[in-house]
């Protein structure tokens, strides 16, 4: 017999993501004035975003200690904000989004090649264009 613990998981690895001591990797996103850097876990990321996994494969850290930084200016930081949750604890909350919103949250998640998100945006913008068109 086997059970599983999902929500305690996904619990566990969104704290995972709001703590500022065992983090590897710094990621900047969006452009002047609208920039902020995240702190996250390069195994996370390598696993959640085939995306991500290429870009860390090819650009490996230096021996050095020196942290891992990725840029990623054409996404704002309000969208990856979403979009790391995503990642870490699988949930994707849109309460706040308009249209415009999710459309940039889906370009985003096309773009990391987050495949399970973008479907499930693709088919939420549907509804909503339904409601609104």
């Amino acid at each position: 017999m086997s059970i599983q613990f999902f929500p305690k998981l996904s619990q566990n690895f969104v704290e995972l993501l709001d703590d500022d001591e065992y983090y590897d990797i710094t990621i900047e996103v969006g452009e002047d004035p609208n920039v902020k850097i995240f702190r996250a876990h390069t195994g996370i990321l390598c696993y959640r975003s085939p995306y991500l996994r290429r870009y860390l494969a090819s650009n490996k850290k230096n021996n050095d200690n020196v942290l891992a930084h990725i840029k990623l200016p054409n996404i704002s930081p309000d969208t990856f904000q979403i979009i790391l949750k995503y990642i870490y604890g699988g949930i994707v909350s849109l309460n706040e989004n308009d249209t415009s919103d999710i459309f940039k949250i889906l370009v985003a998640a096309d773009v990391l090649h987050l495949n399970e998100m973008v479907d499930y945006l693709q088919k939420t913008s549907r509804i909503l264009r339904g409601f609104h068109g």
